[in-house]
């Protein structure tokens, strides 16, 4: 009798691969509220503890990735403070797929075509564990922020305002 075999995301792999504990939780989609906020609610999550990951693009022509709750936006002057250049803005949605390899609602900072500068907002460590996007729409996994810190050879910057 086979198996039914679990269909694995690129981030789980690389998880596995590092020996990186983490739960994956699934969402439905049908709905099309795929909000940071809706995700959150809808994984039975605390949206504080929930977080999304963003990319922009520095005055430099260098791509920057942040990671925020998702009940906040991003202050591009901290993001820009932290990366250490004049400026950063949010690159179109429409280049996410061609910079990343990951589109609008599963861009996740694991697992990125290049490995770009990471930040995340100082609020993740004071959580034992956050979900962050398991690499497609529908999917999230949790894990301790630390190995997602160092796994993404990221650092932790004030970098998130309220909506």
């Amino acid at each position: 009798m086979a198996k039914d075999k679990k269909v694995k995301t690129n981030v789980m792999r690389i998880l596995d691969a590092e020996h990186i504990a983490y739960t994956e939780h699934t969402y439905e989609v049908e709905d099309g509220k795929i909000d940071g906020v809706s995700v959150a609610l809808k994984c039975g999550e605390d949206p504080d503890q929930v977080f999304k990951t963003l990319v922009t693009e520095g005055n430099d022509r260098n791509f920057y990735v942040f990671v925020v709750p998702v009940k906040q936006k991003l202050d591009l002057k901290a993001c820009a403070a932290a990366a250490g250049v004049k400026s950063v803005e949010m690159i179109p949605q429409k280049d996410l797929l061609k910079t990343t390899g990951y589109i609008h609602g599963g861009c996740s900072p694991i697992g990125m075509k290049k490995q770009f500068r990471t930040f995340y907002d100082e609020t993740i460590i004071l959580f034992d564990t956050v979900l962050v996007s398991g690499g497609k729409i529908g999917t999230q996994v949790e894990l301790d922020p630390n190995d997602l810190i160092r796994i993404t050879s990221g650092t932790t910057a004030a970098i998130a305002r309220d909506e």
